[in-house]
């Protein structure tokens, strides 16, 4: 019997038109990731506990089946402004809406209702995990000298693994990432304040639960979110930016960047209406840190605490 390679390993993903219904990805819809991590059976154990005149384990019970998928892509466009990366399903099925300007952009933002979802094949050298309804959340981590990444986290509805050849993939629409440092990211600012930064955190916070009640239908819910993060600056005078009378005030701001100068491959990341939270210190280099939470907040609009744009 062949061995399974740990090394030959493959993702798939496409949105689904009927929520929970095998959208069949095929080659076309692969995705370059890495650390990509698979929980292929999650499930409640229940244990029978029965009474018995001799010693002994009694058997178990599984319940609220479903798998869940983890993995991180570069921080990078489609290489064709208006196209969306190949990761742009995952993104749509973490809350977002996507919206492509032909030759110019694609827009992902903050929705609240009617959610999609995707189906998502994940192939382990001819074993096949077909994981259907995906919903879940994201995490930006940017850090000067290092590529850009998102860390996604996905559950869906578990589906019997089953023996497939593993199909040939296109890779498509993911451009060569650019490292973070100064000259490929550009644009930044805090609270309208051009600082010079270490490094950029943003984290979605969708609420992601398995839902499975007799009578309805298996479903992944985005149920809330908390988007939030933290960046880092080196520590300006009080004159120069005084942060700390901001976070003790009630003023919240923009913070944004642009990552990447080509066009097809630039990255335009903004919380409009950020809200400083408890600031610390940090060394680096023997310079002086400023370490700034902040969580991201709406506009009485809704729907609005942060916008992702591919250009």
């Amino acid at each position: 019997m062949a061995s399974v390679l740990t090394r030959r390993r493959l993702i798939l993903a496409k949105i689904e038109t009927t929520y929970g219904t095998d959208s069949s990805p095929a080659g076309s819809n692969a995705i370059l990731v890495r650390n990509l991590e698979i929980q292929p059976l999650l499930a409640e154990t229940v244990n029978r506990e029965l009474v018995r005149p001799f010693l002994g384990q009694s058997d178990q019970l599984l319940s609220q089946t479903r798998v869940e998928v983890s993995f991180e892509v570069e921080l990078a466009g489609s290489g064709t402004a208006g196209t969306a990366p190949a990761y742009g399903a995952v993104l749509r099925s973490c809350g977002l809406s996507e919206t492509l300007v032909t030759s110019t952009s694609a827009t992902y933002a903050p929705i609240s209702s009617s959610f999609e979802s995707c189906t998502i094949y994940y192939h382990q050298d001819g074993i096949r995990h077909k994981v259907t309804g995906c919903r879940g959340t994201f995490e930006m981590n940017c850090e000067v000298g290092q590529i850009p990444a998102i860390s996604f986290s996905l559950t869906g509805i578990y589906n019997a693994p089953t023996d497939v050849t593993l199909p040939t993939p296109t890779y498509s629409n993911q451009a060569t990432p650019v490292i973070f440092k100064e000259g490929n990211t550009t644009s930044f600012s805090i609270l309208s304040y051009a600082g010079c930064l270490m490094s950029y955190n943003f984290n979605m916070a969708n609420d992601v639960i398995y839902r499975e009640l007799v009578g309805c239908t298996k479903e992944i819910l985005i149920t809330n979110r908390a988007p939030n993060g933290t960046v880092v600056i080196e520590a300006p005078t009080i004159t120069a930016k005084d942060f700390f009378s901001i976070a003790t005030g009630t003023t919240t701001g923009s913070i944004t960047f642009q990552h990447g100068q080509t066009a097809g491959n630039r990255v335009t990341m903004t919380t409009a209406q950020s809200d400083l939270g408890n600031l610390t210190y940090s060394d680096q280099d023997g310079i002086q840190m400023l370490n700034l939470p902040y969580i991201a907040v709406p506009t009485s609009a809704g729907n609005n605490e942060m916008s992702l744009v591919f250009t």
